[in-house]
């Protein structure tokens, strides 16, 4: 650490550096708390969403099931519904934290595999599981943005330990002791002027 000499100069500039890293310091704190709730919501959101994919799935594969009882083996079905490319991936910014937006297009309501020789038990099996996909896809952006809003909170929480137990501290030090450096050259002074006067 660089010796800061005692002069009325530094000693403005250190009290000025003082205010500026306690505003930093409730900025700090204060993005930490919009952060921390921020993540609590998403964490709610994200239990929900899989409460919500559990009970989705197990009425998927029920509905398969009974497809695959009344019909047979469904593969050719399966087959006959396109693969989906839809999904797209942009960002968004909270606090500076870097947080995905996931979408897919909804699936048309449309029969890629015939009415002939299927029934509704695999109507209702591809329902099911597109609302699975659907709801797979915002589970991986609320997660996603789980970690990355955890990240940020780390970072931000290690920057204001920084400054309230490092840089806030040592300006004190600093103010304090050049402070009393000050104080003492001036009751030096005042009693150099008084033996001057004296000896006048």
């Amino acid at each position: 650490m660089a010796q800061v000499y005692a002069t009325k100069g530094n000693l403005i500039k250190l009290k000025k550096s003082l205010e500026l890293a306690q505003r930093g310091y409730e900025l700090l704190d204060r993005k930490n708390n919009i952060l921390l709730r921020e993540l609590m919501s998403h964490v709610d959101e994200a239990n929900h969403i899989q409460s919500g994919i559990n009970k989705t799935y197990a009425e998927a594969y029920a509905a398969l099931q009974r497809a695959n009882i009344t019909l047979g083996i469904v593969d050719d079905a399966a087959e006959a519904v396109p693969i989906d490319n839809s999904l797209t991936v942009d960002f968004k910014s909270m606090m500076g934290a870097e947080l995905p937006v996931v979408s897919v297009a909804a699936p048309k309501p449309q029969n890629y595999y015939g009415y002939e020789q299927t029934n509704s038990f695999l109507d209702d099996a591809y329902v099911k599981f597109s609302e699975v996909k659907q709801l797979t896809v915002r589970l991986a952006e609320v997660e996603n943005s789980v970690y990355r809003l955890a990240a940020a909170i780390k970072k931000t929480q290690k920057r204001a330990n920084a400054l309230e137990n490092i840089v806030i501290p040592r300006f004190e030090r600093q103010i304090k002791e050049i402070t009393e450096s000050l104080s003492e050259k001036e009751r030096e002074e005042f009693s150099r002027m008084k033996v001057i006067k004296k000896n006048k």
